[in-house]
């Protein structure tokens, strides 16, 4: 037992998180000598013995169970009210998304690195931020703890009533084409990946020490003022995990027949923010104090 107990260390301490999120990432440089990350391997079968691999998995499964708890419950009790002005409306919706980001973020960053969307972790992924092997397990987790969260929600509010408001599923709204809510999914991502790119970057943190960054702040903000605008237009995504747990668990044809867009938008989306960080903001020169 006792050696058993030594791996289990071992393990979370040889396999730190690639992207930490929050307080955690901005601790590594101690805010003054900047220290750029080590670069994650493509493939790191490695971890796949490490105890600390399994807690970031479970960390993003139990983050976006509780997220797409939260966030769906908060649209069926908008859409159980005959008037949204005796609701918390749009303006609420976006609220419960941007504050939950913030909040699981926040809970999360230290072991996970906070990500609760696979277009973060696929922007992060292709950034080197993260190898292969744990990118597959983020998404795979990240969608079961939406399956699941979504499914919750559905028990709660019955059948009937989650089928009739559709179940929190995204899908194009009358009046917009597709290609409005493939550009609406690319640009709302692209705001969300950027920002964490920007808020979590270690060359920032140390050239702009004097300026105190709470990354899952911006993070949440992000996400808040992205449903504000694209909440009309398609529901808001931006999170590929959260549409398609909402679709299955919703599974009629509204839910499916433009499902393509919330992966397509969301992962073009964040390969344009991890391509723009990439070249541009990593381009800054830095010079440490």
């Amino acid at each position: 037992m006792e050696g058993k107990e030594q791996d289990v260390s071992l393990g979370a301490n040889k396999f730190s998180e690639r992207q930490p999120i929050g307080t955690a990432a901005q601790s590594q440089d101690d805010g003054k000598d900047y220290q750029e990350p080590p670069s994650a391997p493509l493939f790191e079968p490695s971890e796949l013995a490490s105890w600390s691999f399994y807690r970031a998995g479970i960390a993003e499964f139990v983050a976006t169970f509780l997220f797409l708890y939260i966030t769906i419950l908060t649209v069926m009790g908008v859409n159980r009210s005959d008037s949204k002005c005796a609701t918390v409306g749009i303006q609420g919706i976006a609220w419960a998304f941007g504050g939950m980001i913030f909040a699981l973020v926040y809970c999360t960053a230290g072991i996970s690195g906070g990500h609760i969307n696979p277009a973060v972790t696929f922007g992060l992924f292709l950034a080197r931020k993260l190898s292969l092997t744990r990118a597959l397990f983020y998404m795979v987790m990240q969608v079961l703890g939406a399956i699941v969260g979504a499914g919750v929600v559905k028990g709660f509010e019955g059948k009937t009533f989650f089928g009739k408001h559709n179940g929190g599923a995204n899908f194009v709204a009358s009046g917009y084409t597709k290609g409005d809510g493939l550009g609406a999914e690319i640009v709302g991502t692209f705001v969300l990946v950027y920002t964490v790119f920007s808020a979590t970057d270690a060359k920032r943190n140390a050239r702009d020490s004097h300026v105190p960054i709470l990354a899952p702040l911006p993070i949440g903000f992000a996400v808040f003022l992205v449903h504000l605008a694209t909440i009309p237009i398609t529901g808001t995504g931006i999170n590929p995990a959260r549409s398609l747990g909402a679709a299955i668990i919703f599974n009629k044809d509204l839910g499916w027949d433009d499902h393509w867009i919330f992966w397509v938008g969301p992962f073009v989306g964040a390969a344009l923010a991890a391509l723009y960080h990439q070249v541009v903001i990593r381009a800054i020169p830095f010079k440490s104090n």
